[in-house]
């Protein structure tokens, strides 16, 4: 019932006048909310299509009470009538008109397709010879009314419309989808055998509830769930217990497809053909994620990115949600960031003694830029926080600027990037000058405007730690040049660059020792005594082999499972900023110049220190070839071997036997 005073009409009447709901009203005037957030709730409502009740929540990262919660619905369902001019429906007072069996049935029978519903936000209540009732959230939507005419006609029926809230129509859509798969156990649609995932021990947890909440997985997965709930839920505990990184949701045209990236590698989440799941549950499927991450189940034509929070055995797990439009339904990739098992230091990273003496000067310098270079998930933020550990002091100021927050280390100032509202990483680095920071961390450089504010602040006193995408070290240079720096402030303030790779480590309680043949030493320019040396093979064996061993008819290995490699391993390549390298920067040196010249400098390539993990008995070349290797790199790490090279007294180019003249100064020098 909608408020009935006349003080509260006067002031409903006010409010809405004023562009201000009854309940935006009362939030603010009860101090529960400012102004400014609630407009910035309404925003995100607009923009996302999440209820506004949880766009307000997110905000003041605060619940609000069950008496306000209730307010909030009696107004706005008297609002939607009086905006609307048609009657609007509360679930919790006829509930009889919700019955989910009922619903279902109609949408079964094509009174409105599941398709419409989900899109238009639409369900049917009834429908006779005469008339078809539905409840719909946005009436006056032109997509909406043309969806719901066009049913109407064909039907050769009369339509009748009430208002829904949102909220109410995602919580019986929701159990709409559940009861849809459920119902398929009798009619040959979606079956609990179909839902079957393979080799999968459910006794762990299961996924807590609708909502971004901090609710634990450390419950079963009850008998009574529905299949759907009960299938995602299984995806993430296994997820979660197998550690892996991320889980990709991929509908294919005649099966959905789950995919674990574990140690840098996808793999089938299911191998066997005949237990695939199924392409009808593609939709149910892709709706079930999307409603655990707040996103907008009608938009399916455009991306959208979300996030969960959990709680797991103990700890707790973040996922990053990301939706993507294909032909066959939304692809969904879930990036699991849960760091409760790293542990954080550089000579934990590092195996190198030379590289780590390097680095570790490196980050007790008191300013400058340190670059950590490397492709997407080869853990430059790791690498990043365990820099920070040891600078990490209570007489050092340390803050940092991340899109998101990956590890939480006591005694530093972490700062979230929140585009919408304007704070990007140039934004919060400058507010950080103003905060008298010894350390500064930039999560990522990806523009001149960041890159030029970082180089500044490493130029007044600070230590800088950043990221960037390059291939390689030395690429770092050619990658500022292209956002606009200048090469005098890159060479200035730049102390060093860092770039990595993860390699899979081989399983040592099932690796294959041998000696490096001919054809290895050729194929990767080894020295011929590596041939002496006892070099590892991974044991791997097929997806038929696993499950017949795990059918009791084989064996397997109990650390890898069968896969040759268990964890990863990092390769690194440290290049120091020396005076060579300072002079050739400034001169406009390519990037092949400035790698040798590192390299000459004593820097060890990301393929030299593969390799040396090779020898070591960490890795093998399978992986140094999956990962590091390049014929570039190769051709660049013979020339730097070769000593017949010259060296232009001027800018310290390498340069060919045969030059007489330097080609990459300004003026012709003595060589």
């Amino acid at each position: 019932m909608p408020p009935s005073s006349g003080t509260n009409n006067r002031n409903n009447a006010l409010a809405i006048r004023s562009g201000r709901t009854p309940f935006e009203a009362k939030l603010i005037a009860d101090g529960q909310a400012t102004q400014e957030q609630v407009d910035q709730a309404r925003k995100n409502c607009q923009e996302s299509g999440i209820p506004l009740i949880s766009a307000l929540e997110k905000i003041i990262e605060q619940s609000l009470s069950p008496g306000i919660v209730r307010f909030y619905k009696q107004v706005n369902l008297f609002e939607l009538k009086i905006l609307f001019g048609l009657e609007s429906i509360d679930p919790a007072i006829e509930i009889e008109k919700f019955n989910p069996a009922k619903l279902s049935d109609l949408i079964d029978a094509n009174v409105v397709p599941i398709s419409v519903c989900r899109e238009c936000q639409v369900l049917p209540l009834s429908k006779d010879e005469q008339y078809l009732s539905v409840a719909v959230v946005s009436p006056a939507n032109s997509k909406t009314v043309s969806e719901l005419n066009r049913l109407a006609n064909e039907q050769k029926v009369t339509l009748r419309r009430r208002v829904i809230s949102q909220e109410d129509f995602l919580t019986i859509f929701d159990q709409i989808i559940d009861l849809q798969v459920s119902k398929s156990k009798s009619n040959d649609s979606v079956s609990e055998k179909d839902l079957e995932i393979a080799d999968f021990d459910d006794d762990g947890a299961t996924l807590a509830d609708i909502g971004d909440t901090d609710d634990d997985l450390d419950k079963s997965v009850g008998e009574n769930s529905a299949p759907i709930i009960k299938l995602v839920d299984q995806i993430l505990v296994r997820a979660l217990k197998e550690g892996v990184s991320d889980i990709h949701i991929e509908p294919q045209e005649k099966y959905l497809r789950v995919r674990f990236r574990r140690d840098g590698v996808l793999r089938e989440m299911i191998t066997d053909e005949d237990k695939q799941l199924p392409r009808k549950i593609v939709n149910a499927v892709t709706s079930r994620f999307k409603i655990i991450s707040d996103l907008n189940i009608a938009e399916r034509r455009k991306p959208q990115d979300g996030k969960l929070k959990r709680n797991f055995q103990g700890r707790r797990v973040d996922f990053r949600v990301s939706t993507l439009p294909t032909p066959y339904g939304e692809k969904i990739v879930l990036r699991i960031l849960d760091n409760s098992n790293t542990q954080l230091g550089l000579d934990k990273l590092i195996t190198d003694p030379e590289s780590l003496k390097i680095m570790q000067e490196m980050a007790r310098r008191p300013f400058g830029l340190i670059l950590v270079t490397g492709p997407t998930g080869s853990g430059k933020t790791t690498t990043l926080y365990s820099t920070l550990s040891e600078a990490n002091d209570p007489g050092i100021n340390i803050s940092t600027a991340e899109d998101p927050i990956e590890y939480s280390l006591p005694g530093l100032t972490q700062c979230q990037v929140i585009r919408d509202k304007g704070m990007d990483f140039p934004m919060i680095l400058r507010a950080f000058l103003r905060q008298d920071p010894d350390v500064i961390l930039v999560g990522e450089t990806r523009d001149k405007e960041t890159a030029k504010t970082a180089i500044e602040a490493a130029l007044t006193g600070h230590l800088v730690l950043t990221t960037l995408h390059t291939n390689d070290a030395p690429s770092a240079i050619a990658r500022l040049d292209e956002m606009g720096v200048e090469p005098f402030m890159t060479s200035t303030a730049l102390l060093g660059v860092l770039a990595q790779r993860l390699l899979r480590k081989v399983c040592d309680n099932c690796r294959i020792p041998y000696n490096p043949s001919k054809a290895d030493i050729e194929q990767f320019g080894l020295p011929k005594s590596d041939m002496e040396l006892t070099f590892y093979k991974a044991n791997t064996i097929g997806h038929a082999e696993i499950a017949a061993a795990k059918g009791g008819r084989g064996r397997i290995c109990p650390k890898c499972g069968g896969n040759g490699y268990k964890g990863r391993v990092g390769c690194y390549e440290i290049m120091k900023m020396t005076e060579r390298l300072q002079s050739a920067i400034n001169k406009g040196a390519t990037t092949d110049v400035i790698k040798e010249i590192a390299v000459a400098e004593g820097m060890k390539t990301l393929m030299a220190y593969s390799f040396d993990l090779v020898r070591e008995g960490r890795t093998t070349l399978d992986e140094v070839l999956r990962v590091t290797y390049t014929d570039k790199g190769r051709e660049a790490e013979e020339r730097a071997k070769r000593k017949t090279s010259l060296e232009c007294v001027a800018c310290h180019a390498i340069l060919k036997p045969e030059m007489t003249e330097c080609p990459y100064c300004t003026t012709v020098r003595d060589i």
